[in-house]
């Protein structure tokens, strides 16, 4: 996540000897045969100049935060700031529409891509998933369509 490398499904850990070879036997089956080109990125990310990274992460705050606060000047939704990742998780619940009914709107009426909180569980109906990696044009963009989508449904 430092270097906005998403979905590329790497990482490291730094532990006890003890407890890497429990971590290890545990994480073996499910995070196994990591592809050589991601090795060979990540390693590359790690090993080069590191000053991009502080420009990086001060532009993903100024898109999150821009998200984030026009999010909750649409009705019915409502969101915290979040502390990391490319993510914001706005509650929705006071649309009245379920999570996945509401994900599925978006997308065909508004052309916006959310993904329903019900994708990472039952606890998750409620939420939706926006991503903050892209422009805050864009970003703008879709926020308008998520507004005028909820004053014409709301």
């Amino acid at each position: 996540k430092t270097y906005a490398m998403t979905g590329w499904r790497m990482g490291y850990g730094v532990m006890r000897a003890d407890l890497a070879t429990h971590l290890a036997r545990l994480m073996t089956n499910s995070n196994s045969c990591t592809a050589s080109f991601t090795q060979i990125a990540g390693i590359e990310a790690l090993r080069g100049p590191q000053a991009s990274v502080d420009a990086m992460c001060a532009e993903f705050k100024k898109r999150r935060d821009v998200m984030v606060a026009g999010l909750n000047k649409i009705k019915g939704f409502s969101c915290r700031l979040p502390k990391g990742a490319f993510y914001v998780f706005p509650n929705i619940k006071q649309t009245g529409w379920p999570s996945k009914k509401l994900a599925d709107a978006l997308l065909d009426d508004a052309d916006v891509a959310g993904l329903s909180g019900t994708a990472f569980g039952d606890f998750g109906e409620g939420y939706l998933r926006f991503s903050v990696a892209n422009s805050i044009e864009n970003i703008e963009k879709a926020l308008d369509r998520v507004g005028a989508w909820a004053k014409k449904n709301l």
